[in-house]
């Protein structure tokens, strides 16, 4: 595992992280620009990271001051260095690491939802169609909380935001598009 990714800002801000080699983590300056326009909806927010890799995000909300986390990832090595990132930054005791496809958790709801902010940042190479299954599940209400955000980072150009989800904010950096989105209605 390479150490080429900090913390921008909170409790944990300037502590390195680490992340496998064969993971794209989101980089510092869209960190600190998504970061920035979530604004304080983040403090005390239940935040879901689906397809964590570093856990980079999730570790920066929790740093950011977020009540607590899960993260979600189905790679052994994306699931350590989330471990070892949490405890790097002293984080762990607020968060909780799954080792499994974001397809099968989201079947199942867990203790900790609803939740206030999903950070969800897929493999570029995922369809769009995958996506918006998962995101179709975590329309149902027991996923999240009222005036939840969904932050889904994808390759740009822009991304087919499915049905059931308006676009709050949108921003390109590079090759990477960061989108936050909120559902429109609940799932039937």
């Amino acid at each position: 595992m390479a150490s080429r990714l900090r913390v921008v800002a909170g409790e944990a801000g300037g502590l390195h992280l680490v992340a496998p080699d064969h993971i794209r983590p989101t980089t510092e300056r869209v960190r600190e620009a998504l970061f920035s326009a979530l604004g304080d909806t983040v403090t005390d927010a239940v935040v879901l990271d689906l397809y964590a890799g570093s856990g980079a995000l999730a570790v920066e909300a929790l740093s950011r001051g977020a009540a607590r986390a899960v993260l979600v990832d189905r790679d052994r090595d994306a699931e350590a260095a989330c471990e070892q990132n949490l405890i790097t930054t002293k984080l762990a005791d607020r968060a909780r690491v799954e080792r499994t496809s974001v397809e099968r958790f989201v079947q199942h709801r867990p203790v900790e939802s609803p939740f206030d902010l999903v950070l969800c940042d897929p493999p570029y190479e995922m369809p769009d169609d995958e996506l918006a299954g998962v995101l179709d599940a975590l329309r149902d209400p027991a996923w999240l909380a009222s005036g939840a955000r969904v932050v889904v980072e994808r390759p740009s150009p822009a991304w087919a935001v499915p049905d059931g989800w308006t676009t709050s904010w949108e921003r390109k950096y590079g090759d990477t598009l960061v989108t936050i989105v909120h559902a429109t209605d609940a799932a039937t």
